[in-house]
Formats: structure tokens, sequence, C-alpha cells
């Protein structure tokens, strides 16, 4: 099989964090048993943070004892919202990446991580220092890269120069992240393609949230800025608890494969095991 040259990355975690029962450890193992066998470059299964902040994935460490990675390729990445989360993700020989939310939002950054941007950019070097040490990668997400619902200042000039700031610092992955949905065509296709020129040695990807109505739009301005790494989730389930009380939901990774596929894209994904996630989703999402 030809390698797929772009990095899907499925997102269980996103789509899980803000569900209000709780999923039982066994469940959500075999719901990621079966992502797992579909072929993603990456799933982001989990995250090491406070219980209290989301109980959802309190059983990270449980999950990740019970998946089968003996028959996969696709390369595991948690999430970490400050540096004990990210010392207990360390620990974990199948993990590869670790991503962080740095937000771009004061507000966002106090809300989701408890700490200010210039602490979290704090974090992250330690973080970068950390993964060096462990052989792991760092994944930081440009959170709140296309506005912010709070009336923090925001522009294309402040995404580029925090875009600077961190990968200065070292990071080689940047995931520009809308959270909220905030994201339009227009905003996607004048960012993208000058932050994918302006570092050419960079790994530049999206994680975008969106209404149904206006997924394939996202998804087509993102494909015609050159992006090569997609972050979605099954049926476009999930968002952020800390960002909204109305969550708005992920690209949805079925609109992402139907797009792919129309243009030629040759992903090497297994659709029975997908077909079989997508069943298997609806007792999770009921």
């Amino acid at each position: 099989m030809s390698k797929n040259p772009f990095k899907l990355v499925e997102c269980p975690r996103d789509a899980m964090q803000g569900l209000h029962d709780f999923v039982p450890t066994a469940l959500k193992s075999a719901y990621l048993n079966l992502l797992l066998q579909v072929g993603f470059d990456t799933l982001d299964f989990g995250s090491f943070v406070s219980p209290k902040a989301i109980p959802q994935m309190a059983d990270t460490e449980a999950v990740l004892d019970n998946l089968d990675l003996s028959n996969t390729d696709t390369k595991l990445l948690a999430i970490v919202a400050n540096l004990r989360g990210v010392e207990e993700a360390i620990k974990h020989d199948q993990i590869h990446y670790l991503g962080f939310p740095f937000s771009i939002s004061e507000t966002f950054q106090q809300r989701n991580t408890n700490s200010s941007i210039k602490e979290s950019l704090n974090t992250v070097e330690e973080m970068l220092s950390l993964c060096e040490k462990s052989g792991k990668t760092a994944v930081v997400y440009l959170s709140m890269g296309f506005g912010n619902p709070y009336g923090d200042e925001w522009n294309y000039e402040i995404v580029e120069r925090w875009a600077d700031t961190l990968v200065e610092k070292g990071v080689r992955i940047l995931s520009l992240a809308d959270t909220v949905g905030i994201s339009t065509p227009e905003k996607i296709k004048t960012i993208l393609p000058q932050l994918i020129s302006h570092f050419s040695e960079i790994e530049i990807g999206v994680h975008l949230h969106s209404t149904p109505k206006e997924r394939l739009e996202k998804i087509e301005a993102a494909y015609q800025a050159g992006v090569m790494r997609i972050d979605s989730a099954l049926k476009g389930f999930g968002g952020c608890p800390m960002a909204a009380d109305d969550l708005t939901g992920n690209i949805a990774t079925e609109d992402v494969i139907q797009f792919l596929n129309a243009k030629g894209a040759d992903l090497n994904l297994n659709m029975k095991k997908w077909n079989e996630a997508m069943e298997l989703s609806t007792q999770i999402f009921s």
C-alpha cells in the first residue's frame, strides 16, 4: 500500500470529553480498539488532566492498558494541560504524542488550563524538554486561532507572532485550533497558506469545530490551503466543555474521508472496522 500523504487524526477524546454520563472504561476501550484498526495516522485517545475538570477522562490510564497496539500503525496522542500531566503521560511507552492546548486568548487559557499564556509558554518549554528526553513528540494547538468569543484581541499578526515564538522554542508540529466554531472558509484560506509558507519545515495542521452546515466548506478551505494534517471525530461528535455552554462539534471524519476520496486520495483505510466503530458509537453517544 502507498503511504497516505494526509495525516488523519481521529479524536475520540475530544468527542467524549464533554459527555454528561460517564462512558464505562470497557466500552471506551472497545471503541478505541476499533478505531485503531481503521488506519488513521494518529488517535487522540485520552488526556492526563484533572478528573475534577474533565471527569470523563479520569480513566485514561486504565483505558491505555486495555488498548491492543499489536496490529496497528496508528500512533497515540494524549492531551496534557500542565507539567503534572506531562510527567504522567511520558511514563507510558505506548504514547507517541503529547498535545498541549496553547491559547492565544488569555481568557481561554485561564479557563482551559487555569494558567496564563506566559505560564503556559513555560509549560511548553518544559514539555519539549521532557519529550526530547523520553522520546515523545509534542503537538501544540494554537487554540482560539481563528478568534475568540471573549473579546480578547485577535488578528493574523497575533497568530503568526505566537507561532513564531513556539517554533523558536522548538515546536515542530502546530495545529491551528478553532474550538468554538468561529473559523470561516475565508479565515482558513487566508491564515493557513501564510503559515504553511512561512514555516515550511514545520508540520501545520487544523483542528476545526463546526456546525454540520459548514463542515464541508471548512474541509474544502483547509484542503485548498494546503493542509496535510486534519483533526476530526466520527459523526462530528464533541466540543470543548471549557469553551462554552453550547458545544460546537468537531469536523466529522466521514466528511473528511468522503471529500478526500473524491479528490482521488488513497487513504488506505479499513472501512469495515470504520463501520463497526460507527455502529458501536451509538452506545456511547446516544
